[in-house]
């Protein structure tokens, strides 16, 4: 009986594997989680307000407000009745700064009105003092 030592070799060798080496993707993965560990405690942070409790106090009265309209031909209009030139809006700017409770300034342009029409309104009402100065009628601008 003859003993044949590369089949005894063979046997005795466990044969390679050919699957896949899944060490680096575990590697990765432990990473993975000690990063989000770390990195949850910034998001439990929390910022403690005190929020008002029960209904909101009614408004003692409605706010006075002017409109001023600009026109297509620039005329100025103060509540709807036309103003002769800016000397006299400014007069009634002045007036309207002089109120214990100043009023609401609306300001309304006319698409085709010159802009420094509308920059003499504004500029005239912040240098009087006004302070409740608004342009409203944009929503016809939105896209």
């Amino acid at each position: 009986m003859a003993i044949d030592f590369d089949e005894a070799l063979d046997a005795a060798e466990p044969e390679l594997s050919s699957g896949m080496n899944i060490t680096p993707l575990i590697d990765v993965l432990l990473v993975l989680l000690v990063m989000f560990i770390i990195t949850i405690p910034i998001q439990l942070h929390s910022v403690n307000m005190e929020m008002p409790a029960g209904l909101p106090p009614p408004l003692s009265k409605e706010p006075l407000v002017v409109r001023i309209e600009v026109t297509a031909e620039n005329q100025l209009l103060w509540n709807d009745q036309p103003l002769a030139d800016r000397g006299t809006l400014e007069q009634r700017l002045q007036a309207a700064g002089q109120l214990a409770e100043q009023p609401e300034i609306h300001i309304r342009s006319h698409p085709n009105a010159k802009y420094d029409t509308l920059a003499a309104v504004l500029s005239a009402s912040q240098r009087l003092g006004l302070q409740k100065i608004g342009v409203v009628g944009l929503e016809s601008y939105a896209r």
